[in-house]
């Protein structure tokens, strides 16, 4: 049975949440930096309220646009990890979105690793 974009893109948010139990948020946004699929792991609350998590996907997106600029003389960004005191961040690009997630900060860097290399390849039909 063929899925729809949209259960495609859910799975994929799904599948995301269920890769470690430090896993907070999943989202898959388009270029524009409208969220297209969002799941908040469960027993898990938001650190940001609805608008200024739309706000942060909408410069997610601005961000993406600017590193665009540099890819030809540097690469193509893989991805992008920013550590703060309450919530690890990491932001993956691939062809048509971009996938916003948020974990617990204390995994360590090499089991984040190993999570990015998971959604890299569960994303790449996308």
């Amino acid at each position: 049975m063929n899925q729809t974009k949209d259960e495609q893109l859910l799975n994929v948010a799904e599948n995301i949440l269920a890769l470690n139990n430090a896993m907070r948020f999943a989202s898959i946004l388009d270029l524009k930096g409208n969220i297209i699929e969002g799941i908040m792991k469960d027993r898990k609350t938001s650190l940001e309220s609805q608008r200024q998590q739309e706000k942060f996907c909408k410069d997610a997106a601005k961000a993406r646009k600017m590193r665009e600029a540099y890819d030809k003389k540097l690469g193509k960004v893989r991805y992008v990890h920013t550590e703060r005191e309450n919530v690890t961040q990491i932001t993956v690009y691939i062809k048509k979105y971009t996938i916003f997630i948020t974990m617990e900060p204390e995994l360590s860097v090499n089991k984040k690793l190993q999570i990015i290399t998971k959604i890299k390849k569960m994303s790449s039909h996308l």
